[in-house]
């Protein structure tokens, strides 16, 4: 039984498996010696939920339990203590716990380790809660003291006093001994929502530490400890700190405050950023699919001007996939505007340029991160200007240079591409050029700005401007 419902509820090995069988055998021993219920639960897939995997009942009759509860799901709400004791691998001692039976007892929970130190699994023995008045009238009193001895440990004023009062976090201090003598109505309600129901205030900090700290250890520290730690389904950041009086130790602070919703958000935006990552690459992907389809297609085509116009569609679609490669490398939606035309230049000059040819580009300039959105309409612009200028500027030349210039501008940031080939005249431009009005529509249209240009016999110059974020 205990073999299948491990395999069924939990992720544990085989040797976890056979550990906790062999401990299960001697519950029986246990149960007789402490007379009392001893259980063995581990932790399931569900964060708030254990399942009874072993139990045993005394055999002089004193079982709190009717009926078996072993396939029993143990809920933290019920449970507080086997469920601490799971998570941190700390025992839990003398807290209150509602049964599958709907009785109130008090546990004391131990963990069981496996080889590798890893808490595999928890003891547990349970006794009738009458047993344990002389605990109670023990909690009773310090209950009653609490605000006697916050007073003379702390010597705080009332004004204070109240301002810890209605702080959302929660704050537990506690003595030299390490018992709970104050805690503001956070951390009592901290604690209901795990599940305890025992009064905090007389309560020992083994029973409400939730991170595994020791009380010794936090009163020796210089300064003040933080920590963070996942119970259930919140996440907490716990800070410690030794409460002083005439540089002696006399107690110790404990601030929790509830992070769940940050830690939530971190992790949305963590998921978000590797979907997105993986979009770009995606898409990166079939546009360079897109591109040798259609480069192996012009192959096979024996015409010079169909595949000159290949050849330009080729490079279009490409300049788009560098924008998206970047993309899906950064993980972010913004890009360096450098590295996007740095990576045009060299498919440039893979692809395009003549073997013939020196042609030096250069790219200078300024620094610039622009949106995914903007980054493809740029890179498709100059990627249009720097082939036109390859193909057009340098008929009549063996060698040149062309510069690449980003400027950017308090609101508005330009790019020229600069070329010192034989020029032409730019009232002749016609009209219906394809790649030209796709520049001039996507600076206006796209990149909200303006379109430049200026040639003359020593070159071209051709400026476009786009706004600023």
């Amino acid at each position: 039984m205990l073999r299948e419902l491990c395999n069924k509820y939990t992720d544990l090995e085989d040797e976890d498996i056979i550990k906790l069988e062999s401990i299960s055998k001697v519950l029986p021993i246990i149960a007789d010696l402490v007379r009392a219920d001893i259980f063995i639960d581990c932790m399931t897939s569900d964060s708030n939920a254990a399942i009874v995997v072993a139990e045993a009942k005394p055999s002089t009759n004193t079982s709190m339990y009717q009926y078996s509860v072993v396939g029993e799901l143990a809920y933290r709400k019920n449970e507080p203590a086997a469920l601490r004791t799971l998570e941190i691998g700390m025992a839990t001692r003398d807290l209150k716990a509602i049964t599958q039976e709907n009785k109130t007892v008090r546990q004391n929970v131990v963990p069981i380790h496996n080889d590798g130190s890893n808490v595999i699994g928890v003891l547990i023995m349970e006794q009738d809660i009458t047993k344990s008045e002389k605990q109670n009238k023990k909690m009773e009193f310090l209950a009653e003291t609490a605000e006697q001895l916050t007073e003379t440990l702390l010597n705080v004023k009332d004004s204070e006093y109240t301002v810890t009062y209605h702080i959302n976090d929660a704050i537990v201090m506690f003595d030299q001994q390490g018992i709970g003598i104050y805690g503001n109505p956070g951390a009592r309600k901290l604690y209901e929502d795990l599940g305890y129901r025992d009064s905090i205030i007389g309560m020992n900090f083994e029973n409400l530490v939730l991170d595994g700290s020791f009380f010794d250890k936090l009163l020796e520290e210089p300064s003040l400890t933080v920590s963070e730690v996942t119970v259930g389904k919140l996440t907490l950041q716990i800070k410690y700190a030794a409460l002083k009086q005439k540089n002696k130790t006399i107690g110790l602070t404990m601030l929790m405050k509830d992070i769940t919703e940050v830690r939530e958000k971190e992790k949305e935006i963590i998921l978000k950023s590797v979907a997105i990552r993986e979009i770009h690459h995606r898409v990166k992907n079939n546009l360079q699919t897109i591109a040798s389809l259609l480069r192996l297609q012009s192959r096979r085509i024996n015409n010079d001007l169909v595949n000159k116009a290949f050849n330009v569609s080729i490079n279009r679609i490409l300049g788009i996939a560098v924008t998206h490669e970047l993309l899906a490398q950064n993980g972010v939606d913004d890009v360096d505007l450098k590295t996007i035309v740095t990576k045009i230049k060299k498919s440039t000059v893979k692809y395009s340029l003549p073997s013939m040819k020196n042609i030096i580009i250069s790219i200078e300039g300024d620094s610039l991160t622009v949106n995914s959105d903007k980054a493809t309409s740029i890179a498709l612009v100059v990627n249009e200007l720097l082939q036109n200028s390859i193909e057009h500027a340098f008929d009549e030349k063996s060698e040149g240079y062309i510069d690449i210039w980003i400027q950017k501008g308090s609101l508005y940031s330009s790019i020229s591409i600069i070329d010192n080939g034989k020029g032409f005249d730019v009232k002749s431009i016609k009209v219906d050029s394809l790649g030209l009005n796709i520049v001039r529509s996507i600076v206006k249209d796209k990149l909200h700005g303006h379109l430049n240009i200026y040639s003359n016999e020593s070159g071209t110059k051709i400026i476009f401007d786009f706004k600023n974020e």
